[in-house]
Order: C-alpha cells, then structure tokens, then sequence
C-alpha cells in the first residue's frame, strides 16, 4: 500500500493533488511549467525538489529531466487479474471468475529500481532469453548476496553480464544458466555488483 497522505508536507500534498485532477483531466502529465504556473513559482527548483520528495515516498514515478514522464504509482499498475491456472501439459478447465489481483506495484515502488535488455542466451535455463527486459534492484551491501542470487555483475575491462553468482571461500563465480557456458571466476575485487534480479518481462 502507498503511505499515509499524512506523511507528505503541505506543499507536496498541493502538489500531487493538483497533479491528480490534471492527469484524470487531460490523460497525460503536465509539464514543469504548468505546475510551476499553477503553484504561483517562477522557478522550476522548488516542483522538481517536491517532485524528487513525492517519488522518493513512493507517490509517482518520474524520471528527472525527460519530459512528460511522469506517471502515479498507484494508477500504474493498480493491479493484474489473476484469472485462474493455464496448462502447459494437458488440458484442465479454463478460466471463469477473476479471484484475486497479481499486484505489482511493489516491485515498481522499490527504490532505484532499473531496466537492462537482455543480450545473448547465456540464462536461458532459468527462462531468461535474449531480448528480454529484466528489472534490477540496487544492491548496497555485496557482502549480503546470497548463493545463487542473479546479479548484474561490470567486470572492469570486460563489460556486464547477467549470471548466478557463487561465493566459495574467497573466490567469486559468476555462473551462466545454459551448460554452453563456462563460469568466470574473479576475485571480489575484480567485480562490481550493479543490481540484483526482482523481475523479467518479455514482450511476444
């Protein structure tokens, strides 16, 4: 669930609302200048601070500087019906009646998140294929990652790989998903961990 409105301050409540009716209004978002206008502002600074504070309290998605990007989160995705088991053996029932909501937003609120595409079939056996969009969480504390986490892994001089990282004893291996590939064994100090695994999406 979004916070409590409570949690936002006067000028960024006026803010989000009077952005709230403009979008129900006219199916798009404003631009800087409409909102510096309709707060009485000759300066852009103070909409992009209350812009900055609403997405970092997890209200809108925006992305600083790209016009017109700017979405709220609770319309994004206010969640995907659930509509029941498909097979991919035999046939069962089909659907009939929606019973609950796969909701996402979560996973877009997360702080930081990012997108990388996919490139080659390294991870095909963990049904990552080429071409597809994979979302990425920040990791802070490299320390923390668990054994058989996917990371997105800047191996300096080499380039970014998507693997299965592996740490055994003080080495390192980033390990592919398809048997074709051999797994790159570093040092800790040789790797630069970017994000971690939250989700795959794949456009048919």
């Amino acid at each position: 669930m979004i916070n409590s409105i409570e949690d936002l301050t006067d000028a960024q409540n006026e803010l989000f609302s009077w952005i709230k009716n403009y979008m129900k209004e006219y199916q798009h978002s404003p631009s800087i200048r409409q909102m510096m206008q309709a707060m009485g502002l000759k300066s852009p600074a103070p909409i992009q601070s209350r812009l900055k504070h609403l997405q970092d309290k997890g209200y809108i998605s925006w992305q600083e500087g790209k016009a017109r990007t700017l979405q709220i989160v609770d319309e994004i995705f206010e969640g995907v019906p659930i509509m029941g088991s498909v097979a991919a053996g035999g046939l069962i029932e089909t659907f009939t009646d929606v019973n609950e909501n796969l909701d996402i937003s979560d996973v877009l609120r997360k702080k930081d998140i990012f997108a990388l595409t996919v490139n080659g079939d390294s991870m095909v056996d963990a049904c990552i294929a080429d071409g597809d969009m994979v979302l990425m969480e920040p990791i802070k504390d490299s320390y923390s990652l668990r054994n058989g986490t996917i990371v997105s892994a800047l191996v300096p001089g080499l380039g970014t790989t998507l693997k299965y990282f592996h740490k055994r004893n003080s080495k390192i291996f980033l390990e592919a998903a398809n048997p074709a590939y051999d797994p790159i064994e570093l040092n800790l100090d040789e790797v630069i961990f970017q994000g971690k695994l939250l989700a795959v999406w794949r456009k048919i």
